[in-house]
């Protein structure tokens, strides 16, 4: 998907993808065959108007980006220049593009405050860390006694050159912090084979009858001298797993490192925030933002145009059409392949 020359263009561009109305069905026209798939409206942009022959919703929804067939359930959350996250937008505040089209209608969009949650924590436990670890155990803990509700399950997991699941998904905080408190730090550092693994065993394999909130909160330096995944593997891991990665920095040097554009790398692919702790005391604030954040996002259904059963990943781009809102969303899903 190319990129807008300037943000009054993009603020155009979006602006015919504009949702107009939560409380009816959308659609929209798909450009000519000739024409490039975005376009700047004209007077001849066509208006997105109530689909009638639409069929209705399914009745069981499944978890965060996953695709049914031609839908896709994108959580995604709103953030103010100041950080603060904001709540209570409607469906009009937004623009979408989806593989560089606006979708063909939008099924639903809701404010998601308690959709329950499946979360995982993944401790690097490596060498570089040996020194900070007893901050990332004491922090793991404190964010399960907060963001734990009676519909939510977790998983607790390590990770130096191999990984260490010390808790499967459990409901029970005892036996998270029992796992949190099992970990010990030692060898090297394989990250992307952490995160790869982690997704693909723990996330991809994860069935639900209902929607549930998928993240992975990844507290390490962001070095890796170990893995034979690359950073992209890991990532399209994530994605496929529909995931969400959250990092936090154990890093408090006085200099950033390639450690920590590796962190902000996954968490923007996957729709995660990336936080920098000043001090290794300080990492706390970081479970203590995601905490907040997953309890204060949306949840916004649609169908996309020209969608094809073929494997492919398929862009994302979410939009905020006023300038103080921030959105941050996955950058993109793997459709699936047909009879799959």
């Amino acid at each position: 998907m190319n990129n807008p020359a300037s943000s009054s263009t993009l603020a155009r561009i979006l602006a015919a993808a504009l949702f107009v109305s939560a409380a009816a069905p959308l659609v929209a026209q798909a450009p000519a065959p000739q024409q490039p798939a975005v376009q700047p409206p004209s007077a001849q942009t066509p208006v997105l108007t109530p689909r009638e022959d639409a069929p209705p919703p399914p009745e069981d929804q499944t978890s965060t980006i996953t695709v049914f067939t031609n839908e896709v359930d994108l959580i995604f959350t709103v953030a103010g220049k100041n950080g603060h996250f904001v709540t209570g937008l409607q469906q009009q505040a937004f623009g979408l593009l989806d593989d560089g089209k606006p979708p063909v209608r939008v099924r639903s969009f809701t404010q998601q405050t308690n959709l329950p949650l499946r979360v995982g924590i993944l401790l690097d436990t490596s060498n570089s860390i040996r020194q900070r670890f007893q901050f990332e155990q004491q922090a793991a803990i404190d964010f399960f006694l907060q963001v734990m509700h009676p519909a939510d399950r977790a998983f607790v997991e390590g990770f130096d050159v191999q990984t260490d699941l010390s808790q499967d998904f459990t409901n029970r905080i005892d036996l998270l912090n029992t796992g949190i408190s099992r970990l010990r730090p030692g060898g090297g550092t394989a990250l992307f084979d952490a995160l790869y693994k982690t997704c693909r065993d723990q996330m991809l394999t994860l069935k639900e009858k209902n929607s549930v909130r998928k993240a992975l909160v990844l507290v390490s330096d962001g070095d890796d001298d170990y893995s034979r995944a690359l950073e992209s593997d890991a990532i399209k891991m994530c994605q496929r797993a529909e995931t969400i990665v959250y990092t936090i920095s154990t890093n408090v040097g006085p200099s950033k490192d390639a450690g920590d554009d590796i962190l902000r790398q996954i968490a923007d692919a996957t729709g995660g925030q990336a936080f920098f702790p000043k001090r290794i005391e300080d990492v706390a604030i970081g479970f203590q933002n995601i905490e907040e954040e997953l309890r204060s996002q949306y949840l916004l259904i649609y169908v996309p145009a020209d969608f094809k059963q073929d494997g492919s990943f398929r862009t994302i781009y979410l939009h905020a059409l006023d300038p103080r809102y921030a959105v941050r969303a996955k950058k993109g899903y793997f459709a699936p392949r047909a009879g799959r």
